[in-house]
């Protein structure tokens, strides 16, 4: 198997790894659910909804008073 004759420079090393940092990433888009940005052809991190349809419900946070009459604890 063939090796090198010479060591590659750090810059011509470096430049060759940095063309992957200068890919864009694509444009986002309005989700037509809520309006926020997502990115495409994903479903939308904030109301879970791709494609008119909803795919992930969205978590709902107990509140602080439920948690306390679990426990009976008495404000």
């Amino acid at each position: 198997m063939p090796n090198p004759k010479r060591k590659h420079t750090p810059h011509r090393r470096d430049s060759r790894r940095s063309a992957n940092s200068k890919l864009d990433a694509p444009n986002p888009s309005n989700c037509p659910n809520c309006g926020l940005p997502k990115m495409p052809h994903k479903i939308c991190p904030e109301c879970g909804f791709y494609d008119g349809k909803l795919i992930v419900p969205k978590k709902v946070k107990k509140q602080e008073t439920d948690t306390q009459n679990q426990r009976g604890e008495k404000k």
